[in-house]
């Protein structure tokens, strides 16, 4: 393969499915891609205008501010790149896919943030060491309701993408460009206190942008840890519950788990069944309950739904795996945590 044909791969990987048949996992990649090159280009506009106006003011919050914004738009390589990745199709290495370099993404962007405080906290301490007259206010005054309203913009299409396709990292995105823009009504009010000869505002809002930038870095790395620990909303996992409940011939449930892969979800579940069901009965149950869990969970693209005898007569399923069983307890008490009964995989798309 050629070096042009191995680059198109990578970023347009060969697909068998029929060409008016939409993938949901590339569309929602498509669309945080298309949501990136929004943030960079609105972001990128912001950061020209406030960089301008420092060199021309030599104000250290509208510099902090200009550095936060700057960060922020530059978080759209790694998530970019992270959203290419995605595309490409399970390997024999990389069985899952590579949905988890959202993940990774979003680690990436956690430190950019951390630097971006750094930095500000660094200019204001040095500004309050050796202060220094701000000049051109009014053009101060204009850079920061820039700020404001290019941050509160992207931040918006950020945090709306992220939640409809699933993107943790590109939410905690949305959240930092949203500090910034409150950041830069501060560097206004700056402004305001360095018109009335307080020599001392313009540093102190830097340090106070400082304190934001910490409250969303807090905010961030809480999603991007969660997410990197497979943490999921609770009350997926009672929906999850419900449906398999509401499934003709689930007797009962074990172990219901979910996950997320970059911005989709896997489900391992458990159900149980009748003890007298043939194996194709209990297939058919299981495939059924995977089903209803596809259609009932948003953005879950793949299920394993295992079906376990109900226990009777003492007979104990799974005494071949016992000493080998390091997992928890399944949910429901009565029901065991495995069994050879019937094992289905549902693939979406």
């Amino acid at each position: 393969m050629t070096l042009r044909g191995r680059v198109t791969h990578l970023l347009r990987p060969h697909s068998h499915e029929p060409a008016d048949k939409v993938d949901p996992v590339m569309e929602s990649s498509a669309r945080g891609m298309r949501a990136l090159w929004v943030s960079l280009a609105g972001l990128g506009a912001t950061t020209l205008v406030q960089a301008a106006v420092v060199a021309l003011s030599g104000s250290v919050a509208l510099l902090g501010d200009t550095l936060h914004n700057a960060a922020d738009a530059l978080t759209a390589v790694p998530l970019g790149l992270a959203f290419l990745l995605g595309r490409r199709p399970p390997t024999r290495r990389y069985t899952y896919g590579y949905g988890r370099a959202e993940d990774l993404a979003g680690v990436v962007i956690v430190m950019t943030i951390a630097a971006s405080s750094i930095a500000a906290a660094y200019a204001a301490i040095g500004r309050l060491l050796e202060p220094r007259e701000v000049s051109h206010l009014g053009a101060v005054a204009a850079a920061a309701l820039v700020g404001f309203a290019g941050n509160e913009l992207v931040a918006r299409h950020r945090i709306r993408v992220g939640r409809e396709i699933g993107s943790a990292a590109l939410v905690a995105d949305g959240l930092h460009a949203r500090t910034d823009g409150f950041t830069s009504l501060a560097v206004l009010a700056g402004a305001g206190g360095a018109a009335l000869g307080w020599t001392w505002a313009d540093p102190v809002v830097g340090l106070l942008i400082t304190v934001a930038i910490l409250m969303v870095l807090r905010q961030a790395a809480r999603e991007v840890y969660r997410r990197l620990m497979d943490a999921v909303d609770p009350a997926l996992v009672d929906r999850a519950e419900a449906t398999l409940r509401g499934t003709p011939g689930v007797l009962g449930l074990g172990q219901v788990r979910l996950r997320w892969i970059g911005h989709r979800l896997r489900a391992e579940c458990e159900v149980i069944v009748d003890p007298a069901a043939t194996v194709v009965e209990a297939h058919r149950v299981a495939a059924e309950a995977e089903h209803n869990l596809i259609h009932a969970i948003p953005r879950l693209t793949a299920a394993i739904v295992h079906a376990d005898p109900l226990p009777h007569d003492g007979v104990d399923h799974h005494a071949v795996l016992d000493g080998h069983r390091h997992d928890h307890p399944p949910a429901d008490r009565s029901s065991p945590d495995r069994s050879s009964a019937a094992l289905v995989r549902h693939r979406a798309g």
